[in-house]
């Protein structure tokens, strides 16, 4: 999940069967599809900078399936032949993340990460989803103080929060109000279901990292018959869309925390913070109310004790990160400079930018509102339901409690066109989780899971960062090669350990069961 551009939820759900789900008005629509899936792309180069092989082209889509008849999207998609005559097997997707990540370019990245024995097997196909990048993209012209959502709860700034909420969701309806009800998970699966008949295709295989693996298990669910090999990396917890999975960054920060405070105490000699984990804790929570008494100058910016809480809450789940980082904050607030950067916790995979024209500023932010608000009917309406449960979680989650469950610009969003998507089903995906993921924390990535019946999962001992696949030394990506070049699951869950190698006794993997905190939502 990609939040730190922008951010990154139960509802009543709908199962879908063989074909996208659809009310009984809408199940005539599936014939004009006809006129979508028959689209011949005009493919060309992408772009001077990127290799000759890189082919790109647009699609175009229904804006409503409900009516495709009616307005019409583009879809920018893009291709990597890499498959041999004999060997391929079809073509795989991707997604890297967001709501609000581009995929356009993913193709060159996977295709430097994959093995020769998986390219072969699959042309690699990119997109950007429906309102991000170069496929229509969304704005809601918002200045770059509107795209912090970084909001922690305090009683004098509560109304100042609840009216940034309510400017994002009015700037929002005012600049694209008539596509915003259409740029939700559920449409960019059928998006997905466009492309994979476009391409001809009777299956399509897919790797998604973060949210794209809720956008996997969702397009999963819609379309059960024509999902083959799938591998949702660092997962959303289909039953946490979409507030709950804010939330669990707080949650999942607390024990990143405790470890991290035994972690600095056997290495006080290095940070001198302290020698027990107690007195690590001390040290960071009197640097914290240092900085709120007198904001800390890191490199020409001010940085209060809730600024630091939430740019270090990441960086908990990598300890040697944090313990440098509160190093040379206590330095900087000791008025001694410092070289280090500001942290950076969004680790996550994704594509790299070319030198083609660029989404409005506020794209990501734009999308990911558009996405999280319209996915779900979940969220709370009443703002003094936004300011309790910040107090409360502020309490339980000191971290970042109160970011998480503080007001959004959700509470004031339109209703969702449709009901958001229950995930329950028993087909052989593989998912794929790091022990200490800071945006997917393994709660989450247990969630989906658990959720996915027919599930596989490979869990990373120790794994630190947001984002498995991608080191060909590991066991992890040795697992996840063979299921994309056999289609055969592991037999059971795999646990591999950050050396590479898989722990003595695999075959029956200790995982915990994912765990709700007393009191805490439940979503």
């Amino acid at each position: 999940m990609r939040i730190r551009r922008v951010a990154p939820l139960l509802a009543v759900g709908v199962t879908a069967t063989l074909v996208p789900a659809l009310a009984p008005a809408q199940a005539s629509a599936a014939e004009p599809l006809k006129r979508f899936e028959s689209q011949k792309p005009a493919w060309h180069r992408c772009d001077a900078s990127m290799p000759a092989a890189f082919q790109c082209a647009t699609l175009k889509v229904p804006l409503d399936y409900s009516r495709p008849d009616g307005k019409t999207i583009k879809l920018a998609i893009s291709r990597q032949k890499t498959s041999v005559p004999g060997k391929r097997r079809g073509a795989i997707l991707f997604n890297p993340g967001g709501p609000g990540g581009e995929g356009l370019e993913m193709p060159v990245m996977m295709k430097e990460m994959m093995p020769k024995k998986v390219r072969e097997q699959y042309d690699l196909i990119g997109f950007d989803p429906r309102g991000v990048g170069r496929s229509s993209p969304l704005t809601c012209g918002l200045t770059a103080t509107q795209q912090n959502t970084e909001h922690p709860y305090k009683p004098e700034t509560f109304n100042r929060d609840v009216k940034w909420a309510r400017t994002v969701a009015d700037k929002c309806r005012a600049k694209d109000g008539d596509r915003l009800p259409y740029i939700t998970t559920r449409n960019t699966a059928r998006d997905m279901d466009v492309i994979r008949a476009v391409l001809g295709e009777k299956k399509i295989s897919y790797l998604g990292y973060s949210y794209g693996t809720y956008l996997g298990a969702v397009y999963a669910q819609m379309f059960p018959q024509r999902t083959d090999r799938f591998v949702l990396d660092s997962a959303v917890d289909p039953a946490r869309v979409w507030r709950g999975m804010i939330q669990v960054w707080a949650e999942g920060t607390e024990p990143a925390f405790t470890r991290w405070t035994k972690w600095t105490a056997q290495r006080h000699r290095t940070y001198k913070l302290g020698n027990t984990p107690a007195k690590v804790k001390k040290t960071f929570w009197k640097l914290i109310a240092r900085a709120d008494r007198t904001p800390i100058d890191n490199d020409g910016t001010k940085l209060t004790g809730d600024d630091i809480r939430a740019s270090l809450r990441a960086e908990f789940f990598s300890p040697k990160s944090a313990a440098e980082a509160v190093v040379d904050l206590k330095k900087a607030a000791d008025g001694h400079a410092t070289a280090r950067r500001s942290p950076t916790p969004d680790n996550r995979p994704g594509p790299r930018r070319s030198a083609a024209a660029q989404p409005p500023a506020d794209n990501g932010s734009a999308a990911f509102w558009t996405v999280v608000c319209g996915d779900t009917a979940a969220w709370p309406r009443d703002p003094e339901q936004y300011r309790r449960d910040a107090i409360r979680d502020k309490a339980k989650y000191p971290l970042y409690g109160d970011f998480g469950s503080n007001i959004t610009p959700c509470a004031f969003w339109d209703a969702p066109a449709e009901p958001v998507t229950t995930v329950d089903n028993d087909l052989g995906l593989l998912t794929v989780q790091n022990q200490w993921d800071s945006q997917t924390p393994l709660t989450s990535g247990l969630g989906m899971h658990h959720a996915l019946k027919g599930s596989r999962m490979v869990y990373v001992k120790g794994g630190e960062g947001h984002g498995v696949y991608g080191d060909p030394r590991s066991c992890a990506d040795r697992t996840v090669n063979a299921y994309l070049s056999n289609g055969k699951l592991p037999a059971q869950d795999v646990t591999c350990n950050t050396s590479g190698r898989r722990s003595p006794g695999a075959a029956q993997p200790v995982i915990p069961t994912p765990q709700h905190t007393p009191g805490a939502p439940r979503f």
